[in-house]
């Protein structure tokens, strides 16, 4: 299987299929009937982002009216309207749209919001903040990106997006303060700055952790401090400045593994508010953590295994692991699994199929291949399977997916693992 057609199962729905042909024309923004990616938006708001959970209708058209296709390279026009996260170049990506459309909503925009966003990237989150809010003030560190995005935003007429190149740690001191703060990368822990530069009684929207351990926070103001509530968890590149030398903590890419693979380890209530959540794992999509009982028999260890059901066809059911993995240092891997099956039948593509797949990365994020367990088909019960990976010397990080991946039925996994060998 390509590399191409996996990422396409992962993150697609067969009918994205006819949209991927479309000439690759850049559109005026203002030239919305005219548009031949306008269809791909409303499926992809349908299918990918309503269906998700995500209810605000201004949020909504927004994502259904901002032509993503300009924020992207041309090499990945193709995709730009798939729920993935795309390289931008400069080791920095755009996120996918669900996460975008997530976090807006989570910012809870008003039409008097002066909003900062710390981490331009292409500018796409800023163009779709720009008609729920007054104003939009928004930092990239780098130079290029930075310029890029404002010649786009311009092109595009966003007049009320002001940019700035410079260390996002810093703010914008002199535009504060801010009713609303929106963070687009992740430090280890929220910078001062931006407490500082933010109005009593606004909000932040921030990913705060280690480099692949990460939660999605709102924080609220009150009385000069910062009130908590944890959304999701999540994976952003790192902030980088001021942040990423204060960081503590690094991964150890010299040693890959997978976080919670047996799926032991159970959620708090109280750390994150959605059904989907697996601890260590992030974007769950129709899956559950479950206890082994009587009736389903024994996981293969421990008592707790990840389940995913799923009665649409072409409809989202994984988890989502990133892992540090250094090329130089790991030559080659083992990835395992356990899975169980029952009454599984491919989707509408070809390939949506149940599987345990690793995506490898370079520095840029720029696509290395893609290697996977699977796919596995119909009624069956716990069996192993395993593959060795050799990896290639570019590599700098990996992404871990396991699910459906469009496929009907109901899928089960455990004891999933990666054993670097030497």
């Amino acid at each position: 299987m390509t590399t191409d057609s996996l990422t396409a199962v992962i993150q697609r729905t067969p009918s994205f299929a006819g949209v991927l042909i479309l000439s690759w024309l850049i559109i005026p923004g203002d030239a919305v009937a005219d548009d031949p990616y306008a269809k791909a938006r409303e499926r992809l708001v349908r299918q990918r982002i309503a269906s998700a959970g995500v209810k605000d209708p201004r949020v909504l058209q927004s994502i259904r009216t901002t032509p993503r296709h300009e924020f992207v390279p041309r090499s990945q026009r193709q995709r730009a309207y798939l729920d993935m996260a795309l390289p931008i170049g400069q080791s920095q990506t755009i996120s996918s749209p669900f996460i975008v459309a997530a976090m807006t909503e989570a910012l809870m925009p008003e039409p008097t919001d002066n909003v900062l966003e710390i981490g331009t990237g292409s500018g796409y989150q800023a163009a779709v903040l720009s008609p729920l809010v007054n104003h939009v003030y928004s930092i990239e560190i780098v130079h290029d990106l930075g310029q890029r995005a404002k010649e786009t935003l311009e092109r595009l007429g966003y007049e009320n997006v002001s940019t700035r190149v410079g260390d996002g740690f810093l703010g914008w001191p002199d535009a504060a303060p801010f009713d609303k703060i929106i963070v687009t990368c992740s430090p280890e822990s929220v910078p001062t700055p931006l407490v500082e530069q933010l109005r009593e009684g606004g909000q932040m929207i921030i990913p705060v952790g280690e480099r692949y351990q990460q939660t999605l926070y709102r924080l609220t103001k009150q009385d000069g401090k910062l009130v908590r509530e944890a959304l999701r968890p999540t994976l952003f590149v790192p902030m980088t400045g001021e942040a990423e030398d204060a960081r503590q903590r690094q991964p150890d890419a010299a040693n890959p593994g997978v976080v919670n693979g047996d799926f032991e380890i159970a959620a708090q209530r109280e750390r994150v508010a959605i059904e989907d959540y697996v601890p260590g794992w992030y974007y769950g999509r129709q899956v559950r953590r479950m206890r082994a009982t009587t009736d389903d028999g024994p996981p293969p260890q421990g008592t707790a295994y990840a389940r995913f059901s799923n009665q649409t066809p072409g409809l989202a059911s994984h988890l989502l692991q990133g892992i540090a993995i250094d090329g130089r240092e790991v030559s080659m891997i083992r990835l395992r699994g356990h899975v169980r099956t029952r009454d599984v039948r491919k989707g509408p593509d070809s390939d949506s199929m149940p599987m345990i797949a690793i995506s490898l990365y370079d520095q840029q994020r720029r696509d290395l291949g893609t290697f996977t367990l699977g796919p596995f088909r119909g009624s069956r019960g716990w069996r192993p399977s395993s593959r060795l990976i050799r990896i290639p010397p570019a590599t700098r990080e990996a992404i871990l997916r396991v699910g459906l991946f469009g496929a009907t039925g109901t899928a089960d996994f455990d004891q999933i693992s990666i054993e670097r060998i030497d």
